[in-house]
């Protein structure tokens, strides 16, 4: 009998990048940087978004730039491991959008806001770290479902990466402490649109506090989270 062959361990199958043009890509990362700027969901230099190229490196907003003004030509590119490829330096919180990567290996769109009502939310003492945000409605349940809060760690502070990256492999969304949302997608357009959704719920939630809800119930919501 021949001796068996050696299995070696499994490597997660990465989807094909909807980004195959790098090009193409920047435009929409600036596109949607400056939609999210403009309508207020970030403000100043806040807030950072990337993309996973077809080649599995890393293409980001920089650090210091504001999405409302930030160019085609100014993006960085780094590989899974924050590693800086090439271009202006990446965004200080590279490292975070490089957890949720590998954690996930249909994402291919991270989007990292400070958002007003989620970065509210993250400041209350009396919320539930495991879940923050009741379903409140539908589209909340669909698009984002859980989110968990992540401790409070400075801006740029790589000690959050092995646990944003360990609670990314069960949450595609997740928010920071003292801070904002962070989501993963598997397109930037998903991405944000989710991380639209869950600063409006944020609202609706601060709008609600003192008063008796009706959010969905937990087999309500069962049947709408989101599955990628």
């Amino acid at each position: 009998m021949s001796p068996a062959t050696p299995v070696n361990p499994v490597t997660p199958l990465i989807p094909a990048s909807p980004y195959s043009d790098e090009s193409v890509a920047r435009g929409e990362l600036v596109r949607t940087a400056r939609s999210l700027f403009t309508r207020g969901l970030t403000h100043g230099s806040t807030g950072n978004l990337s993309v996973r190229l077809a080649d599995g490196s890393l293409l980001l907003t920089p650090t210091g730039s504001s999405l409302g003004t930030v160019t085609e030509a100014e993006l960085s590119r780094t590989d899974v491991h924050a590693e800086h490829l090439d271009g202006p330096r990446p965004t200080k919180e590279a490292f975070l959008h490089a957890a949720f990567y590998r954690a996930r290996p249909a994402a291919h769109a991270v989007v990292h806001l400070h958002s007003t009502h989620a970065a509210a939310v993250s400041c209350l003492a009396d919320i539930d770290a495991g879940n923050v945000l009741p379903p409140l409605t539908a589209y909340y349940a669909m698009r984002v479902g859980t989110l968990p809060l992540l401790p409070y760690h400075a801006p740029g502070d790589a000690g959050l990466e092995p646990l944003a990256e360990e609670t990314a492999r069960s949450h595609h969304a997740a928010l920071l402490a003292n801070h904002g949302p962070v989501l993963a997608a598997p397109t930037l357009s998903q991405a944000a649109d989710a991380t639209e959704e869950l600063e409006e719920t944020a609202k609706l939630h601060l709008l609600l506090r003192g008063h008796r809800t009706r959010p969905l119930t937990p087999a309500q919501a069962a049947t709408l989270a989101p599955s990628h």
